[in-house]
């Protein structure tokens, strides 16, 4: 009796390892650190649970995104996340993720029929945050750079945000946007259109607005080679993480805030989504309700830096 038990429980274990959870995850963009902190905290936790993960990285291109979805069907993953998808772009891609019975999840992309829902932030307050937070430090008067990217909704909306906000603030003036046009080798775009505006208006703005901080970064190392110190020029943007806290900390840059978005908490909740309504078969709308899994950013300054410090 006590052998059939043993072959009994060893046959058991057997049919639960032998198909270990297949998880595919696709970030945009790798080189941006949004991204990768997604993708990455996403993959950790998977492994976590004894998942198999097969990450990618679409390098910023459309048509590679497109691809690598479409390779992920075939290789016939149990679920799927994408950290900065492109739902809108890619709908022939998710509506195939769909229809071959793949649990997809996103990651701040944007809602789409095909999925089970995006985790996302809302960038009407973050964007509001960031935008009053520069108008503050200027006294509501002043002229600014802007740096924008209307190719991604997240940015684009923050962008929009800031329109509004200008809108009822008439003593404040855009002297010169960048709009950021390139993905693959955004951080050249961002550099070379930067760079331009900042010499064309050298000493007439006293504040710059971006879209996410990876831009900041760049217009921070643009301001600083034209020997502009801190205090000179205030510059917000939206994302967090450590080197937006270690620049906001530094004496000698010009980085003033963020909104910070828990791009970590937010790849482990997606696999803790998945978890549950996959693998442990809770319904969807026990885990989330609507199209939506909101996260609420927070703004970081030289007032809190050193609580986001590692």
């Amino acid at each position: 009796m006590l052998r059939t038990l043993f072959i009994a429980a060893a046959a058991l274990f057997a049919a639960t390892s032998a198909h270990a959870f297949k998880l595919g995850i696709i970030a945009f963009q790798m080189s941006a650190e949004t991204h990768a902190r997604c993708s990455n905290a996403a993959a950790d936790a998977a492994k976590k649970l004894g998942w198999t993960v097969q990450q990618l990285n679409s390098e910023g291109s459309l048509p590679k995104h497109s691809e690598q979805i479409e390779a992920m069907i075939q290789a016939k993953v149990d679920g799927l996340v994408l950290c900065m998808g492109k739902p809108i772009e890619a709908d022939a891609q998710f509506a195939s993720v769909k229809k071959a019975g793949i649990p997809l999840v996103t990651v701040v992309s944007g809602t789409s029929p095909h999925s089970l829902f995006d985790i996302q932030v809302n960038d009407y307050i973050g964007g509001a945050q960031a935008t009053m937070y520069l108008l503050s430090k200027m006294n509501y008067k002043g002229e600014i750079l802007t740096a924008r990217f209307e190719q991604n909704v997240a940015s684009r909306i923050r962008g929009k945000i800031l329109d509004v906000i200008l809108s009822e603030n008439p003593a404040v003036k855009v002297l010169g946007s960048h709009s950021m046009a390139r993905t693959a080798s955004w951080r050249d775009d961002v550099r070379n259109g930067m760079q331009a505006l900042i010499l064309q208006n050298k000493g007439k703005f006293q504040g710059v607005w971006a879209s996410w901080d990876g831009q900041a970064w760049i217009i921070d190392d643009l301001l600083r080679a034209q020997g502009y110190k801190k205090g000179d020029v205030v510059m917000v943007s939206v994302d967090g993480g450590q080197e937006s806290y270690r620049r906001i900390k530094d004496p000698e840059s010009l980085f003033t805030a963020t909104v910070a978005i828990p791009f970590e908490s937010m790849g482990q909740m997606a696999i803790d989504a998945l978890d549950k309504i996959v693998v442990k078969k809770i319904p969807r709308d026990k885990v989330v309700s609507g199209p939506y899994l909101w996260v609420d950013g927070v703004l970081v300054d030289a007032s809190n830096v050193d609580k986001f410090i590692k």
